[in-house]
């Protein structure tokens, strides 16, 4: 099992706002016990940002693929997050929508 940490932040869209995706997000983040944040985008997408151990972070971004029943994912973009990140906060929680990306 790999327990080295990672950071990602992940750009996910399709059928993504309106359909309980960032709600579903934070309940299978909580349960992976991974830490982070999810908001929407103006531009309809979802930003997905995580860290936490290596394997969790994989199956998060892997259930992101799919997201809730109500929703369809077209596309994630995955990019490997600042550092910074991982020392920002503990535990999982839903932003306000913004404009645009985290700038990386």
């Amino acid at each position: 099992m790999n327990t080295s940490p990672a950071v990602r932040r992940l750009l996910v869209s399709g059928l993504v706002q309106g359909v309980g995706y960032r709600h579903a997000t934070t309940v299978v983040a909580a349960r992976l016990a991974v830490h982070g944040w999810v908001r929407n985008l103006a531009d309809g997408r979802v930003e997905v940002a995580v860290w936490g151990e290596a394997e969790a972070v994989a199956r998060l971004i892997a259930w992101t693929r799919q997201g809730p029943p109500a929703g369809r994912v077209d596309g994630v973009l995955v990019e490997e997050g600042p550092a910074a990140w991982s020392g920002a906060a503990t535990g999982f929680v839903q932003r306000p929508t913004a404009a645009g990306p985290e700038a990386l």
